[in-house]
């Protein structure tokens, strides 16, 4: 237990060091591939900030714990959009000014309905995750349509800023981006032993463990990210790592894993409580965030309010699983 415990601690720290290391590598040496700066923002960044739950989920599912996989995308949506935002928007209200962030807001939401039509069969079979994954690789290309037709957007401004401020050689940026892989790997492999070790010891499921201790862990650089970004005004940052990170933890995360290993058996909490709750928090972020006849921005009552309700499903499941 106590060993367990470090493990979880141990691969904690490394994730969120790794993860962070990754995504400076590999946004530096796209940028001196020739990348546009947009397409960094809104692909290499979404991307690689969910790049610990991918990892974390993958290594899951190879060990047959497709469960704690599946927990893991959807817990991490839940703090991504509840805890990160919400105390990102208490530390200052988060201004929406791109329009390619507000084009996604429903198109999350569009992605998240695709996702539980997927799931309410009760099993996410390989033909559900290879469908998952082609909605991936169609997201990506309209990604790089939207950089290259929204040239000037105020989300390409905010990465410049960021990609200015971790400058780096070619050669230390293909280090950091090979480096930082390696260690996220194994720092996922450590956090997943120890996950499924405590949850064995205390009787808990996999999909809680997923949803709770390992989400908020795999989701630390979406909120170290966010945080930084809007105390330098990079607001379109903020809320687009965020938003980008929601739509690749469905597609890409249990798409992977369910590759992998199929879930036979989908847990019926899980639609009736986990994958609604996700919902809800979506479509509370799209009518903040959007700006229907008004600037798109999530204030501090409403940060508050995103804050409060990740609480209160929090509180819902512990005491779940104590009942």
């Amino acid at each position: 237990m106590i060993l367990a415990s470090l493990a979880i601690l141990g691969g904690f720290i490394l994730l969120v060091w790794s993860a962070d290391k990754f995504v400076d590598g590999a946004a530096a040496t796209a940028k001196y591939a020739g990348m546009p700066s947009l397409l960094i923002g809104m692909v290499i960044v979404g991307f690689g900030t969910s790049a610990p739950e991918m990892v974390v989920s993958a290594m899951a599912a190879v060990d047959g714990n497709p469960d704690l996989a599946l927990g893991n995308a959807l817990g991490s949506n839940i703090v991504n959009t509840g805890l990160i935002l919400g105390v990102t928007a208490l530390i200052a209200p988060i201004v929406v000014h791109s329009k390619i962030v507000r084009k996604e807001l429903p198109l999350l939401l569009i992605i998240g309905l695709f996702f539980g039509a997927l799931l309410w069969n009760g099993a996410l079979e390989r033909f559900d995750a290879v469908l998952l994954l082609i909605g991936f690789f169609v997201l990506i290309a309209w990604s790089i349509y939207s950089a290259m037709s929204n040239k000037g957007d105020s989300l390409e401004t905010d990465t410049e800023q960021a990609l200015h401020s971790h400058e780096m050689t070619l050669g230390k940026a293909i280090f950091w981006l090979i480096f930082g892989l390696i260690i996220l790997v194994i720092s996922s492999r450590i956090l997943v032993w120890g996950s499924v070790s405590i949850a064995q010891s205390l009787g808990v499921s996999d999909l809680v463990i997923g949803l709770t201790i390992v989400a908020l862990g795999t989701s630390l650089p979406e909120l170290a990210a966010s945080i930084i970004a809007v105390r330098k005004g990079e607001h379109d940052i903020a809320i687009g790592n965020v938003v980008g990170s929601n739509m690749f933890n469905i597609l890409a995360v249990v798409g992977i894993a369910g590759l992998i290993t199929p879930i036979t058996s989908v847990a019926p909490e899980v639609l009736s409580r986990d994958w609604l709750v996700m919902m809800t928090m979506m479509v509370a972020l799209l009518m903040m965030a959007y700006g229907f006849r008004r600037q798109g921005r999530i204030n501090r009552v409403e940060g508050a309010a995103l804050l409060l309700a990740y609480i209160g499903y929090t509180i819902w499941l512990v005491m779940s699983v104590i009942s």
